[in-house]
């Protein structure tokens, strides 16, 4: 979907709410005349075409075309009181007083037993349908729904265009019902992105903040939220705004220097040199600030690999909370893997249990086992884990130094009576078995035993292997002792090298686009100081910061192809 296949103004409709069971369902509308077309399926047309902007409107969504029997007189007026025009001004309410107003509604309406609703008002609404006055009547309209509208008077909405909001309740027949009736009186289906789309081109956003909305809809933990948070209320767009500016000041000195270039000797004495310096370093930080977000965005993938039965689906079920996967005392439990999200310190992950590694004539648990080394392959950190209670082997030590990502070595089952791993007891056998252990320098002492595996993390030298130090982990994971010094170990390798600040003022990229965009703005700066030092003539100079500035337009919205608009609303879920 393209810009151009966007029609602004044009009436739009889409559910905005999943097509699940829930308490409340919301169907949105958008566009020219909206309000009008939606009070054509509104059992109180008149109260909603007056209604001022951000109010709601309480009624029914009607459908005129359908037919509805009454086998008794209680039901006939139960249809009088839904298709009544009630002119009392506690129909028009302002947003707070949404659940009084639903209550008071609630009351008018009779039981399932009969009688009539008290202070209902029976006058129907003009052309709302007739009831016969025998026993048995039909009627042309129908009732759909009792809902609640909000309705936005342009500008002030989320598109800038008039809006109406339908709350009703969530059943994914209702909502479907009140979105089909929706088409069939003259509302198109929204695209993907449309409604944001149209926020965008009526000046209510900009790209930073409209790509937000979408890391937000997609972030799976509070961090990566807050941090698309930030961008949402504006520190990304501030902060570009404010780079632009110190580009603009430069232009506009050199501007000057070309009608009076008889006052400076050098081009590089036509403009103030340390406002283009102080762009170079924001738009450095700005380009730093990428490969963090991008890990709170996207995520790590994180995989338990280990032998049968060393804990993995244990420490996966510790981890996630909740009983993900089957724990057995039998030998290849797991023969396929498991996946799920997690949250590791605010870090968004993918957690992966893996089949035990071991030799074996089953067919379907070697392909697991193969599944699982592949997996670690692929990932960004390997939770090698090592039963506590008999150390390691050399199918352990074959693993290890053939692994090529990070890995954390885990000794688990540390609250068991027989595990040697634990405060106070000597050094595991198995794991002198690698040459002498030893805790990195930025480690804590080990306690009195000399055990290094005393300390809930240390650091294993495998001598005569890998020849590395190879960061080392004692947990369990019936009790969660150790947990955290894990989790603190796997966020020091993800965030090695990078920012992850998670403060909302802190301005951050928040996309790829974002990133190429401003990456290309600083070579033109720096190419246009490199210039002005070499004294290339003003105009190259005023070239890259012009460049500079396009560049930065296309990270706001200011200056962007179609095709790469397009595909950033296309992303988006046809209720944004």
């Amino acid at each position: 979907m393209t810009p151009n296949q966007y029609t602004p103004e044009e009436p739009i409709s889409s559910i905005a709410t999943a097509l699940a069971p829930a308490a409340l369902g919301i169907v949105r509308a958008s566009g020219k005349n909206c309000i009008e077309l939606v009070s054509k399926i509104f059992s109180r047309p008149k109260a909603l075409l007056e209604a001022a902007g951000n109010t709601l409107v309480y009624g029914w969504i009607v459908d005129k075309g359908g037919e509805i029997i009454f086998s008794n007189k209680s039901e006939k007026t139960v249809q009088r009181t839904i298709f009544s025009d009630l002119n009392d001004k506690s129909s028009l309410a302002p947003a707070s007083s949404l659940g009084q107003d639903l209550a008071a509604r609630a009351s008018a309406i009779p039981s399932a037993g009969g009688g009539a609703p008290r202070n209902a008002p029976l006058a129907e609404t003009a052309g709302a349908g007739r009831v016969d006055s025998g026993a048995t009547g039909k009627q042309t309209t129908c009732a759909v729904d009792e809902v609640m509208l909000a309705v936005y008077r342009a500008p002030k909405s989320f598109t800038g265009e008039d809006m109406v909001e339908i709350f009703c309740h969530g059943g994914p027949a209702v909502v479907t019902a009140i979105q089909n009736l929706m088409l069939r009186s003259g509302f198109r289906q929204a695209n993907r992105g449309e409604y944001t789309f149209r926020a965008f081109i009526n000046g209510k956003t900009d790209l930073t903040k409209a790509e937000a909305v979408k890391e937000i809809i997609d972030s799976h933990t509070d961090a990566s939220r807050s941090h698309a948070v930030g961008r949402l209320a504006g520190n990304l767009f501030t902060e570009i705004d404010s780079i632009k500016k110190l580009i603009i000041d430069t232009l506009a000195a050199i501007e000057v220097e070309i009608e009076y270039p008889e006052d400076e000797e050098t081009i590089a004495d036509s403009f103030d040199r340390a406002d283009i310096e102080l762009a170079i370093s924001r738009l450095q930080t700005l380009c730093d600030s990428w490969k963090g977000e991008k890990l709170y965005q996207d995520g790590a993938r994180v995989v338990l690999a280990g032998r049968t039965n060393a804990g993995k689906s244990s420490l996966f079920n510790a981890i996630l909370k909740e009983e993900r996967a089957i724990v057995s005392d039998i030998e290849g439990t797991t023969r396929d893997w498991l996946e799920s999200w997690a949250s590791i310190n605010g870090i968004p992950v993918r957690l992966f249990d893996t089949a035990g590694l071991r030799k074996t004539d089953d067919v379907i648990e070697a392909q697991g086992v193969e599944l699982s080394k592949n997996l670690a392959q692929d990932a960004d950190v390997v939770l090698y884990l090592v039963d506590g209670t008999t150390g390691m082997n050399d199918e352990d030590k074959a693993f290890i130094q053939a692994c090529r990502e990070p890995v954390i070595v885990v000794f688990t089952k540390s609250d068991k009576k027989d595990s040697p791993i634990k405060p106070g007891n000597d050094t595991p056998p198995a794991v002198s078995s690698f040459g002498a252990p030893m805790l990195s320098s930025d480690e804590p002492d080990v306690s009195s035993s000399g055990n290094p595996m005393s300390s809930a993390s240390a650091t294993l030298s495998l001598s005569g292997l890998t020849g590395q130090s190879i960061p080392t982990c004692r947990i369990s994971s019936k009790t969660g002792d150790g947990l955290s010094e894990l989790f603190a170990q796997i966020t020091k390798i993800l965030t090695a090298g990078i920012t992850t600040s998670t403060e909302r003022q802190q301005a951050g990229l928040g996309s790829a686009r974002q990133k190429e965009a401003v990456a290309n703005a600083l070579e033109c700066v720096r190419h246009a100081l490199i210039s002005a030092d070499d004294n290339y003539t003003l105009d190259a100079v005023v070239q890259d910061l012009e460049d500079a500035l396009d560049f930065l337009g296309e990270v706001t919205g200011d200056v962007t192809p179609d095709d790469v608009l397009g595909s950033i609303f296309a992303n988006f879920c046809v209720g944004k």
